[in-house]
């Protein structure tokens, strides 16, 4: 792969993106000629302000929403959060009663935990034996006192794509008062998907997971939903979350979006393609078992190197030019939830690597990643 000169093999896209050439092209644009403050009257500040309202119909379209019911956040992590705590301190006599998975990203279980501490009745949902979810599971577990459910569209470990849609009807089901947060970042823009059908209540989104910059996010929130925002200030945002926009890194996500979504279909047959390649790679290292349940996505796979604890291979094919990741980036080489969550044995969990594909990925690096843990297998000592 080859983007801004350099030339590597990088298959982490799971944890951040490069950011595309259009999307760094607005935010240049954004800073060095639309500077100003969106909320300030005269040109300049309305040139900025257009600038995020065209950002916000873009995404709104993408995500078949409403334009009026998109808010522009600093990260995905904040946007779950307004989420979740946000919602729940706004509808308090919702019940004290909260259900996750176990294998949410830390922004979204986090929450949860310091909820749990508060006094919150909080579940987490085992997956079941293919290592996804039921809408079953979820109408089991709702009550008349469920305030909140929290359910990620891709688990960013693994790859799967969990039944947000059937959730959220069996849900709507059982208490159609309980509100629905789905945590779309690794899903949304890369598949289909979209918010008028499946209907949630609020939605989380990140740029730097979609070749924008890091720094910018968004929350969907439905219209008629309450939320109570965690910050408090000038009102932008409609007072959901306050303080001056980031026009230059919205302006970039939007063209982001723009640049991404022509290519999706397109794109989504090449990482096919490529998982492919990999897969029957990977079957040809005895030492190597696949940890992706089978239906995920076909641009995240997580495997385990028999022997070779995790972060030594990493830094062994780092050395080699290839980037991979040991699971979560936000995790920094802690042990797995997910995978402890799917009942894999220590030493499968210790020994994980995660490959994700990304717009500029290419067969070369598939052969370059089989090469190098050849040679690791070879060259480094092993545990077991």
């Amino acid at each position: 792969m080859e983007w801004n000169g350099l030339t590597e093999s990088y298959l982490d896209y799971s944890a951040t993106t490069p950011v595309c050439a259009a999307a760094a092209e607005a935010c240049l644009d954004a800073m060095n000629r639309d500077f100003g403050n969106p909320s300030s009257l005269y040109r300049l500040g309305m040139e900025a302000e257009n600038i995020v309202s065209a950002a916000r119909r873009t995404l709104a379209k993408a995500l078949g929403c409403e334009e009026q019911s998109l808010f522009f956040t600093g990260s995905a992590t904040e946007s779950n959060n307004i989420a979740i705590f946000g919602s729940l301190a706004a509808n308090p006599r919702k019940g004290k009663r909260i259900i996750t998975t176990m294998v949410e990203h830390a922004a979204v279980l986090g929450p949860f935990a310091e909820l749990q501490k508060r006094g919150y009745e909080t579940v987490f949902l085992a997956p079941d034996e293919t290592g996804s979810y039921r809408a079953e599971q979820f109408f089991d577990a709702v009550d008349d006192r469920t305030a909140l459910i929290s359910v990620m569209l891709v688990n960013n470990e693994v790859g799967t794509r969990y039944p947000v849609e059937e959730i959220i009807r069996a849900v709507r089901r059982k208490n159609p008062d309980t509100l629905i947060h789905i945590d779309a970042v690794q899903g949304a823009f890369k598949l289909p998907f979209s918010i008028r059908t499946a209907a949630p209540d609020l939605l989380s989104v990140s740029g730097h997971k979609l070749y924008a910059p890091k720094g910018v996010g968004a929350l969907y929130i439905r219209k008629g939903v309450k939320v109570s925002p965690l910050l408090f200030g000038g009102g932008q945002e409609k007072g959901i979350r306050p303080g001056t926009e980031s026009v230059p890194l919205i302006a970039a996500f939007a063209a982001a979006v723009n640049w991404y979504l022509p290519q999706q279909k397109e794109l989504l047959s090449r990482f096919e393609a490529l998982q492919g390649e990999l897969f029957r790679r990977l079957e040809e290292i005895p030492e190597v078992s696949v940890n992706s349940p089978a239906g995920g996505v076909p641009y995240i796979t997580n495997f385990s190197v028999k022997g070779i604890r995790s972060e030594i291979m990493l830094h062994f094919l780092e050395s080699r030019g290839v980037f991979v990741s040991s699971g979560s980036a936000c995790a920094k080489g802690a042990k797995s939830h997910v995978l402890d969550a799917l009942g894999l044995s220590d030493a499968r969990a210790d020994t994980a690597l995660r490959v994700s594909f990304g717009a500029y990925t290419e067969r070369e690096d598939i052969a370059r990643l089989a090469d190098g843990l050849r040679e690791g297998l070879s060259s480094l000592i092993r545990t077991n």
